[in-house]
This record gives structure tokens, C-alpha cells and sequence, in this order.
């Protein structure tokens, strides 16, 4: 069972002769299988604090463990190893590559171990297919609306097995009835392979979709148990 426990964290960022303090003393702890819903208004340091979840910024203070390993106190070199091996990250705008088909898009992080064999592949084409779009395997992200880009996303934060899954506003830029159905898809798909997810989210019903729902205010998290 892997776990993410977070004490105490602190990230304040300077604003003209002050510092703006984003995060206060925050804690967190989940367990595998769970999925919690980060709620709050803009500027409240929800994405602050999903850019530290994934170790692609580094709090003033606390600690943050997940599966028994600090990643701060990795270099550089291990700690992209560990981003690659145990979170998967899902953003609003995709961030696809846009030369590279859905397929490749998906085979992004076998890549950072060097090229890709048979069986990332067939791993590849296997999430693909979960998503429901094995029949544009070899469309280029220009050719997909903007809800199949979104489950490319999904099926490329998976490719790993992650222990973590990270989405920042993963239904925001689309339609109600779209969004309804990557809400339904997400949740099921993390409930399969067991990771834990981590959304921020202005969306009422995909907060809803997760188990536990928490407000940030005033740099902390409140959990609505």
C-alpha cells in the first residue's frame, strides 16, 4: 500500500516589498485507492500546491513523502526519475505534443528510460483502447476535439502505473456533457489501478465524483468529511 503524507508545508512567493504566503502549515495524508477533490477560488494556491505534490517546486519548509520517499532530498537526475515512475500529471491544456499521434503522445514517459520496446507498445495501445479511442491510434492532436485530447492525457498520466495521479482542472475547458463524461471515465480508470488522485477543480460534479472533497482557505486544507 503507498501513501502521500504531507506535514506542515509552508510556500510563500515575494510581491513587491512583501511575501505573499500561498501555503500555511498544510497537511495531507492519503492512501492507495483514495481520490480527493481540491476546491477554491482562484489565487487560493490550489495549483501551488499540486506543482509541490508533483515535485516541480520545492515548498520554503515541510516535508512531503510519497511511497516512503522524500523527493526533495533527491538530485535532480533521481528526482526525475521518481516524477516519471510514480506521478502522473493531467493539465487542462493537455500538453500534448502536437507533431506526435495519440499513440505517441501516450509513449512520452517510456521514453525518458530510452526508446521504446514491444511490450510500452502494447501498453500504449491497451490504455488507448481504455479510453475508447483505439480508432485514432494515429490521429495527430489537431484532428481530436478537445474531450479526446483530454483522455490521450489520461491515458498518458497511466502509462506508468503511477502511485499518484495529479489532474489540475482536467474538465475546464469543456463542454457539460463532455465533462460529465471524463468525470465518469477518470474516476473509474483510477479506481482500477488503484493510484491515488489529487483534483483541483472548480466543477461542483467532479468534486463530487471524488471521495473526499477538501476547500483550501487561507493556505490550508479544510476537509468536508
Amino acid at each position: 500500500m503507498s501513501t502521500l503524507t504531507v506535514q506542515a508545508l509552508n510556500k510563500s512567493y515575494r510581491s513587491g516589498q512583501d511575501r505573499l504566503h500561498v501555503l500555511r502549515d498544510l497537511s495531507l495524508r492519503m492512501t492507495t485507492g483514495e481520490s480527493l477533490a481540491i476546491v477554491g477560488p482562484s489565487g487560493s494556491g490550489k495549483s501551488t500546491l499540486l506543482q509541490i505534490l508533483g515535485t516541480l517546486d520545492h515548498p520554503d519548509s515541510g516535508t512531503v513523502e510519497l511511497a516512503g520517499v522524500d523527493p526533495f532530498v533527491l538530485n535532480e537526475k533521481r528526482l526525475a526519475e521518481f516524477r516519471n515512475a510514480k506521478i502522473g500529471f493531467i493539465f487542462q491544456d493537455h500538453h500534448l505534443l502536437p507533431q506526435l499521434s495519440v499513440l505517441e503522445n501516450v509513449l512520452i514517459p517510456a521514453l525518458a528510460g530510452g526508446p521504446a520496446v514491444s511490450a510500452d507498445f502494447e501498453r500504449a495501445e491497451d490504455l488507448v483502447e481504455r479510453v475508447g479511442l483505439a480508432d485514432r491510434l494515429r490521429h495527430l492532436p489537431g484532428q481530436l476535439s478537445g474531450g479526446e485530447r483530454e483522455r490521450v492525457a489520461i491515458a498518458r498520466a497511466l502509462f506508468r502505473d503511477p502511485v499518484l495521479i495529479l489532474a489540475d482542472e482536467p474538465t475546464g475547458n469543456l463542454d457539460r456533457k463532455t465533462a460529465e463524461k471524463i468525470t465518469e471515465l477518470l474516476a473509474d480508470l483510477q479506481q482500477q489501478s488503484g493510484a491515488m488522485l489529487i483534483a483541483v477543480t472548480h466543477s461542483d460534479s467532479l468534486a463530487t465524483a471524488m471521495g473526499r472533497r477538501a476547500e483550501l482557505v487561507d493556505g490550508q486544507l479544510v476537509i468536508d468529511e
